[in-house]
Formats: C-alpha cells, structure tokens, sequence
C-alpha cells in the first residue's frame, strides 16, 4: 500500500457511527452498503459484469474463481514456477492438482512451455501478473482456448494494470486481486476480489465465499443451487478503505509508471546488464525495475554495489520460488491425510513433481535477476541521483 489518508479515516467513521458494519444490511436502517458499492465500482474499473469483495485476500479470490469454474479433483491446473504459493495450493483447496511450468525473462508464465505441459486432465491455467507486470495473455489464452482451458488471472500483484490497453483480470475467464497491506491499494491489513463476466463462475464464487448465502437478499436471484462452502465475506469496514483506495489508484499508478520510464530511460544503454522485458511496457505497473545479468555471479556482484535497502535478487525472495514452498514439495497438506488431495483416489497418476528440477530454467532466470522497488512519490531530481548510483554500481 502507497498511500493512505483523512478520505479512508472519514469513509470508516461513517460506518463505524451507522453501526451497520455486517455486508449485508437495510439503507432505511442506516447502513451505507460500502461493499455493494466498491463491487459496482471494481466492476467498472476492470471493465467486468461482476465483482466480489472478499477477506481473506487474494488466496480467497482464486480459491473462489477455481470453486466457481468447477475445478475439483481429477483435474490438474497449471500454474508458474515463480509466484506466490498460494497460486499453487489454493489449487489444492479445491481438491485438485497444480502442475508447475516455467517462466520466460519477462518473469510471467512461458506460453511454450504451458502448452507442453498440458496434458488431458488439465482444466485450467493461472498466468500470474508478478511484480506489476502482465503475463503473455495474447498467447497464453490462445493457447487455452485452442485447448479449451479455463484462465483464472492472478492480478494480485498488478492490481489496475493493463496488457494491450485493457486491465488484467478482464481477459481471463476471471479474475483474482489483492488488497493486503503489502499490496498497490488496500482494503484494510487484508482483502481480495474477484471479478468475472461470468454469470456461473459469480454465482458458485459468491456461494463458495459465503456460508451463509442461503440467508442473503441475492439467495433468489442464483439460478446455482447452494452448496455449503466455506466464509470469506467482507465487512463494511473493509469495503470503505477500498472504495477510497481504488479511487487513488490510477494515480499512483501513473505516479509509478513515470518513475519506472525515466529509470529505464536513464539505464538504456547500461552495458552490464538489461532492462527486463515487459509484455506491455504502457500496462506495467511500475512498481519495480527489473534488471537482468549475464549471470548470477555478475548479478550479486552488481547487487552489492547498490545502497538500495529494498532490492533483492529474484531467488533470494524465497516465498516467491516453489523450491521453498516446503510443506507443498513435502505434500503436507490439510489438517487430516484423507483430506489430502495428493492421496485422493482422482488425483492417482496426476503429474505432482515439485523437485528442483521441476522448473530448472525459472531458477536460472530469478539467480540473475535484480528486482529494485520503486518509490511513486520519488521525484524527478531522486530519479536522477538514483539512476546515477546504478550506473556507479556498473562502474561507469
């Protein structure tokens, strides 16, 4: 999160002194419907017929999209080598199996390798918008589509960014985003949501999010029939600091984007390294720059050099990297074996190879990447020095 302000404190007392603070409740009574209303306007800032707003941040989203395309046991789903590992095991929540693929040096899922990885029980693929920066989403939904594959976008990391023009989240079948503490906007220390067109991946989404969604006003208008799921319902608090959130959004983006092209600018012609490629270039969110070695000796070396608090070279970022995900390689999973779906009778034969040599050439590629996070309130004399201090780091 960026910034915050009076607008959030304001937009929280006014719940907290309408005492409405359940999602669900009467205007005539006071309550003000913050969630309702951050969802219409979520919907029409990523450009979707539906938008839910849930806790249990962007791990509750995805979980939701694959409960809402049906994916369950039996069924495998491709996802990066280089995420966040919930990406792989809300997979698993849903009783199916993730199958890792590599990433390119744009860092996002390789369109070739995704294709050699699909096999006849694959279902689904969650390309992943890592580090504000959009996946292949031209050819990896070519390729779903030729295959005839789900694509549940993980924005989660590229919350209002775009490919082509248009916001990642809108291209998929749906789409997952974040708003935890660590992330572009927030809507309080944790939250999520997800958006779709898709009238049935919303329906059985909402009821997954909500046990109680038999009781709920909308309960008659689901033509879906409801199941008991689980509870990742939003509070009222929650959706005012989104609302006012997303209202910042587009300018710290903008903000972000203009330090990110005045450093690439500036490092255009470095000749120690290069520039990480981008997907979209215009649709980067900007929150980092991401710079690439010949090899990971010269990566730390250069690394070393820099005075810059924040950075870290992309296999350091262990959470991020499946070899450490430690309790998914050990397949430990759920708090009872028999609800392991690596044990599930479905799931025999399913590919389950997490082991360093899963995904060899994502490992290659984050030794000799250096990720720098970038500041949208640096100015443009800051942007200057800085720039001037990588070029030190290069020996210029």
């Amino acid at each position: 999160m960026y910034r915050m302000g009076q607008e959030e404190v304001d937009e929280v007392a006014k719940v907290l002194l309408s005492k409405q603070l359940f999602r669900v409740g009467d205007p005539q009574k006071g309550h003000l419907r913050e969630v309702e209303r951050f969802e219409r306007e979520w919907s029409g800032k990523i450009g979707t017929k539906y938008s839910l707003l849930m806790s249990g941040g962007g791990t509750a989203a995805i979980v939701c999209g694959l409960a809402g395309m049906g994916i369950g046991p039996g069924d495998e789903v491709i996802v990066p080598a280089y995420t966040w590992l919930a990406t792989a095991t809300s997979v698993l929540t849903v009783g199916a199996i993730p199958v890792l693929a590599e990433i390119d040096e744009t860092l996002g899922l390789d369109p070739d390798d995704f294709e050699k990885k699909i096999s006849p029980q694959t279902r689904a693929v969650i390309p992943v918008h890592m580090c504000g920066r959009p996946a292949n989403l031209g050819k990896i939904i070519k390729i779903a589509k030729k295959h005839k594959l789900k694509v549940l976008e993980d924005s989660c990391q590229m919350v209002g960014g775009s490919y082509k023009g248009r916001r990642t989240g809108s291209w998929g079948d749906a789409g997952a985003f974040s708003f935890n503490f660590f992330k572009i906007i927030s809507s309080g220390g944790e939250g999520g949501a997800l958006v779709t067109n898709d009238r049935k991946i919303f329906e059985r989404a909402f009821i997954y999010h909500d046990s109680g969604s038999a009781f709920r006003p909308m309960a008659g208008e689901l033509a879906e029939p409801i199941f008991v799921a689980q509870q990742y319902r939003a509070d009222e608090v929650m959706g005012a600091i989104a609302r006012i959130q997303a209202q910042r959004l587009d300018g710290i983006i903008a903000d972000l984007r203009r330090v990110r092209k005045q450093l690439e600018s500036k490092l255009s012609k470095a000749g120690k390294f290069k520039i990480a490629p981008s997907n979209d270039p215009d649709g980067d969110c900007g929150v980092c720059i991401v710079l690439q070695f010949e090899n990971e000796h010269k990566c730390r070396d250069f690394a070393g050099k820099i005075p810059h608090t924040g950075k870290y070279i992309g296999i350091d970022h262990s959470k991020h990297v499946y070899t450490q995900w430690e309790a998914l390689r050990s397949r430990r999973i759920m708090h009872h074996p028999d609800m392991n779906p690596f044990l599930f009778e479905k799931n025999r034969g399913l590919r389950m190879n997490y082991d360093d040599d899963a995904c060899p050439r994502s490992l290659e590629i984050l030794k000799r990447s250096l990720f720098i996070p970038l500041d949208p309130d640096m100015t443009d004399e800051k942007i200057k020095s800085f720039a001037a201090t990588l070029k030190r780091g290069e020996g210029k």
